[in-house]
């Protein structure tokens, strides 16, 4: 089964269902649509019919583009091949799942406002997408990853009898902490403006929690620093070094540094599962460790070679004494 054949065909079945879908039932829907829903399901936002359908269309047809795109780079590794075929598949259920729904709540109606959509139809969609993502990825998985060529291994260093060295390596993501600068600026904004009275006080309690929420997960998630030394190795996240999750070299068989990109790990930050897991805030060089369980872990970091080759070299030197 050809991958991007596959992802064509279905992205043109999944764009034409969206298009004859509610131009099949255009006499029995009301014009303009009832397309946002607030509490208990009632109708409180409306769109005309062709802009309806343009925007169905669009919320699928993007997402396939850019999966499309990504094909071959994603598809390297066993978890770029799952997230892959999961976001191919899980993606085009949910926006049928999302246009089914709507054309069934205006279905027959006198108005958008007499629209109602009832929750358990919300969770089904739900339900469906997480199904077909999770099916779909796992089906496509393919075989095991390769493990990394003996020529990515780093020569080991030469440490003297008795001689203690450290290293640290860092990474940040400037646009990941340009994001995180401007919800937090935003939230300032938001919040200056209500004291002063131009923002009503809902919007701002419904906005502002959200921003500061995310600029504080963006402090600790846009940069790194990996810290290698004695019978350790250290990950700190966020400017503070802060929180940290320390590997033992006991766990370590050995380390190389290679170049992996988001495609190929299934997207930014940290993907995978402990055990086997990648911290990607950038693509580019990383430093890999293969446990002595099997698994690995990556993270993206400059100098990853020189930290992989100190590694290697305490790793011997745990052995020899």
């Amino acid at each position: 089964m050809n991958p991007r054949v596959t992802a064509v065909a279905w992205g043109l079945a999944v764009t034409a269902a969206q298009v004859a879908l509610p131009l099949s039932l255009r006499s029995r829907l009301p014009d303009p649509l009832a397309t946002h829903w607030g509490m208990g399901g009632r109708a409180d936002r409306s769109t005309s019919f062709p802009a309806y359908v343009a925007m169905e269309v669009l919320f699928w047809v993007v997402p396939w583009l850019v999966t499309l795109a990504v094909c071959e780079r994603a598809r390297t590794r066993r978890l770029g091949r799952m997230t892959w075929w999961g976001t191919l598949f899980g993606m085009g259920v949910f926006a049928l799942g999302m246009n089914v729904t709507t054309v069934l709540a205006n279905l027959d109606v006198p108005g958008w406002a007499e629209a109602r959509l009832p929750v358990w139809q919300v969770f089904t969609v739900t339900a469906a997408l997480i199904g077909a993502a999770a099916l779909t990825g796992y089906l496509g998985r393919g075989e095991p990853d390769e493990p990394g060529p003996a020529g990515q291994v780093p020569p080991l260093l030469r440490l003297r009898a008795g001689q203690r060295t450290v290293w640290v390596g860092h990474v940040a993501n400037r646009w990941l902490n340009l994001l995180t600068i401007a919800a937090l600026a935003a939230a300032g904004v938001l919040s200056l403006l209500w004291l002063a009275g131009p923002v009503p006080g809902v919007q701002a309690a419904s906005a502002v929690p959200g921003l500061v929420l995310v600029a504080a997960v963006g402090a600790l998630t846009t940069s790194l620093s990996v810290q290698v030394g004695d019978d350790r190795i250290a990950v700190r996240f966020g400017p503070l070094g802060w929180p940290v999750w320390r590997i033992p070299l006991s766990r370590i068989q050995s380390a190389w540094s290679e170049t992996l990109r988001p495609s190929q790990v299934g997207g930014w930050g940290f993907r995978g599962l402990p055990g086997s897991a990648t911290i990607m805030l950038r693509g580019g060089e990383c430093l890999v460790v293969g446990y002595r369980s099997g698994g690995r872990l990556a993270i993206s970091v400059d100098d990853a070679e020189r930290g992989a080759s100190l590694i290697n070299a305490l790793i011997a030197e745990r052995v020899q004494s």
